[in-house]
């Protein structure tokens, strides 16, 4: 049974869907640090007692950066070679190990972490009430863990992978024909030179 010329080999499909599944990933890790993770109230001179919310990136900012670093495993996963997978695997897991630890971090003392939102936003650094949470920090711990899960699974995939693409290689470090041929005859015939 012949394959056809225009199918693609599943080696290099095996590269896109991990790909797909990391720009996924940090799209993920970028969206449950936008919306709030506490609310709680704070004091001013001019407006009394007023609502304060702390949304992740203020209270949690590496979890940005890992999603950031999760995008930079999207490129290098369709570049890099074998050594070089091991590195974007071990990256990502360090990514969803970073969003883990740092959301339970904030949630094993939310009163500390908003603290810094309420001052800036009353000038004085003392809560005003009870911290309330919002799902969002649970939901950036099961990311995270997804974030960990998908760097185990880089690892294990990768190993049916071809290397890296040599579209890209200089052109004065491919090999050159050892014996002539006719082709290479008519080339050196164009460029003047004589193959005899």
């Amino acid at each position: 049974m012949t394959v056809p010329a225009h199918a693609a080999p599943p080696r290099r499909s095996g590269r896109g869907r991990a790909a797909g599944l990391l720009l996924l990933l940090a799209g993920l890790t970028a969206l449950v640090a936008v919306p709030t993770w506490f609310t709680t109230t704070g004091t001013t001179a001019l407006q009394g007692t007023v609502t304060v919310q702390a949304a992740g990136s203020q209270v949690a900012p590496a979890i940005l950066a890992a999603a950031v670093a999760i995008l930079a495993a999207v490129a290098a996963v369709g570049l890099v070679g074998r050594a070089g997978r091991w590195v974007v695997a071990a990256v990502v897991v360090a990514c969803g190990v970073l969003v883990v630890g740092t959301t339970l971090g904030v949630l094993g003392d939310p009163e500390a972490a908003v603290i810094p939102v309420v001052a800036a936003e009353t000038g004085v650094g003392k809560l005003a009430g009870p911290v309330t949470t919002s799902v969002w920090p649970w939901l950036a711990v099961a990311v995270g863990v997804l974030d960990v899960l998908a760097g185990v699974w880089l690892v294990v995939a990768s190993r049916a992978w071809s290397g890296p693409s040599r579209r890209h290689e200089n052109v004065a470090d491919a090999p050159t024909p050892t014996t002539p041929d006719e082709r290479s005859d008519w080339d050196a015939l164009t460029r003047g030179d004589d193959p005899s």
